[in-house]
């Protein structure tokens, strides 16, 4: 699920990014957000999306760390976000960090929270729409 997040967001998937959550929380710059519509929602009105239907960016995940216990678990991880777009080259766009908490059900491991930290910032400009 963790790098799940990365790999729909970059595909420009916001409804399947809204479905990690669908039993769950997100936290970030954004506040709280409860649910798929929420996390779906945030996701359309924030991030730019290109000709292609992708935000023209890669999501890298590293430094996971994972613990289990019975039928929850717990997670942290860094992810540093790189963007290239027509007259802007490849470049880091954010660094930060994620806790996540996780449930296991019926249906298998869902997330019921993520703690999003933003650490660093570049130009993210051709990524985030901006607010009046």
């Amino acid at each position: 699920m963790i790098f799940s997040y990365a790999a729909l967001v970059d595909a420009g998937d916001f409804a399947g990014v809204g479905e990690l959550f669908a039993e769950g929380t997100f936290v970030g710059s954004s506040g709280v957000l409860r649910g798929a519509a929420e996390v779906e929602r945030m996701l359309h009105e924030s991030v730019i999306v290109y000709e292609d239907g992708t935000p023209r960016t890669k999501h890298v995940t590293t430094n996971v760390a994972l613990e289990l216990s019975g039928s929850t678990a717990s997670g942290r991880a860094y992810f540093t976000v790189l963007q290239a777009v027509p007259g802007f080259p490849l470049q880091t766009i954010a660094a930060g960090r994620c806790d996540d908490r996780f449930m296991r059900g019926a249906g298998g491991w869902r997330s019921t929270e993520r703690r999003a930290r933003v650490d660093l910032v570049g130009d993210s400009s051709r990524h985030l729409c901006s607010r009046s």
